[in-house]
């Protein structure tokens, strides 16, 4: 929801009026509008229907365990009709009576997933732009409809390897662990629909434009490719950069808990520049209270110093056993400090005596780190997106990938140890890690023309619609 909403905002300061939909819970998580665009962007919510097994009052992943995100979009499914009613109630985009808001909007800009919005955007004669957050290297390797007709994978073997659509070499193709996982994508879920065909809906002709969160420079030769692959543009909307850390840190002076910031921001001031590993796997990897435990000894291992923002396990842990290792945050005490709650990322990446990030690869963890800040990585990729993502920084020098199990994606203590050191050593490896990282963040992170996206997407809506 957040790109989604930094994107609405940068389409406000260039004076469209943008109309977020949303649900009454989620709504209020995505922070305040800027006042200064408070009359540009407006947020409706619509109620999410209820669902049998779905907790009250869960409208995101955030609010349900994994096994119940499919009825989740069960649920999602449910708000095309209230959604139908609500494009409905706009009027017609003749003459100046009325405002913006009230008038029939000339595009509905939907995430992939909002399959069901095509034809009621045809039924009103308004254009569609699917609007992804995830890099265009995971479009690619799934590719077009077509192409998965003519050549399907039915074998976890025909997801490790690159797919035959794209004629150069790459880094498009999973572990076994992973392509078990991206093949699940593939089949129908609790809702009735594939995730992989809810994608594949941006073939529908009223979808206009497929409009990406990377760049060309952040992902070289796929954009043309893609447009080719799909038959329609395929557009940089940039990376939407988290903006001033000052600004991004101003919101929260304490976590979700009411627990002070303080203390751990003053933790960073006292240590030494560029000598403290982030630790962040964000919060939708799939970390059991096994991977927990061995990352712990890996960092104690490691002796390297460390801040990690921990989040409960996604998966319940029934062995009885402490999620940490026994006396663990004694033994790490001066050294490495574990925070159970809300860390604020952009303030901590920017800060200077973070040296590295020790990330599951998500995309927005990676724009944030590496093309933001400029921090090399240490990867543990889980799912989805990440494996492509850890590949391809590998291969561009500016991170090491933790290795793992082939079969059931384990990893051991001692492995993580050996990453973090080759990226915090003072020696040829790890000073030719920073360096990469810091030159992919100047070409990258190129504020200018990072903006410069957000203008031709415009250029492209003004065209399209």
């Amino acid at each position: 929801m957040i790109p989604f909403l930094e994107l609405s905002n940068r389409l406000a300061r260039r004076n469209h009026a943008v109309t977020f939909v949303s649900t009454p819970r989620n709504a209020p998580r995505l922070g305040a509008v800027p006042p200064e665009l408070s009359a540009r962007v407006r947020v409706v919510t619509l109620d999410l229907p209820a669902v049998q097994g779905l907790p009250d009052g869960a409208e995101s992943t955030a609010d349900v365990p994994r096994e119940k995100v499919d009825l989740l979009k069960t649920a999602f499914d449910g708000l095309a009709a209230p959604f139908k009613s609500f494009v409905a109630s706009r009027g017609s985009n003749d003459g100046e009576a009325g405002d913006e808001f009230s008038r029939k909007p000339d595009w509905i800009i939907l995430d992939f997933a909002h399959d069901w919005v095509m034809p009621i955007a045809d039924e009103h004669k308004i254009s569609c732009a699917m609007f992804l957050i995830f890099p265009v290297a995971l479009l690619a390797y799934i590719g077009p409809k077509h192409e998965n007709e003519a050549r399907p994978r039915t074998t976890t073997e025909d997801y490790m390897v690159q797919p035959p659509w794209v004629p150069f070499p790459s880094n498009l193709c999973y572990r076994r662990y992973e392509a078990e996982a991206i093949a699940r994508g593939f089949r129908p879920n609790a809702s009735g629909v594939s995730d992989i065909d809810r994608l594949l809906r941006l073939h529908h002709p009223s979808c206009r434009l497929i409009v990406h969160r990377s760049c060309p420079e952040a992902e070289p030769r796929l954009f043309p490719l893609l447009a080719d692959l799909f038959a329609k543009p395929v557009v940089p909307a940039g990376l939407l950069l988290p903006g001033d850390v000052v600004d991004a840190a101003a919101p929260r002076a304490q976590d979700g808990d009411g627990e002070s910031l303080a203390p751990l921001m003053q933790w960073l001031d006292e240590q030494p520049r560029r000598s403290v590993v982030y630790v962040a796997l964000g919060s939708e990897a799939p970390v059991t209270a096994d991977h927990v435990r061995e990352l712990a000894h890996g960092l104690e291992l490691s002796g390297a110093r460390f801040l990690w923002a921990l989040r409960p396990p996604s998966e319940s842990d029934d062995s009885g056993a402490p999620l940490l290792p026994g006396g663990f945050e004694q033994r790490v005490a001066g050294r490495g400090v574990v925070r159970a709650g809300w860390v604020p990322q952009v303030r901590v990446l920017a800060h200077g005596a973070v040296a590295a990030f020790l990330t599951h690869c998500g995309w927005g963890s990676t724009v944030e780190g590496l093309f933001r800040f400029g921090r090399p990585l240490v990867m543990l990729p889980f799912v989805a997106d990440q494996g492509l993502i850890a590949r391809e920084v590998a291969a561009r020098g500016a991170g090491i990938e933790v290795p793992r199990n082939d079969d059931d994606g384990s990893f051991r203590a001692a492995d993580v140890a050996v990453a973090v050191r080759r990226v915090m050593m003072a020696n040829e490896e790890g000073e030719a890690l920073s360096r990469n990282a810091t030159e992919l963040q100047k070409v990258v992170g190129d504020r200018v023309r990072q903006d410069q996206y957000v203008d031709e997407l415009v250029g492209y809506l003004q065209r399209y619609k």
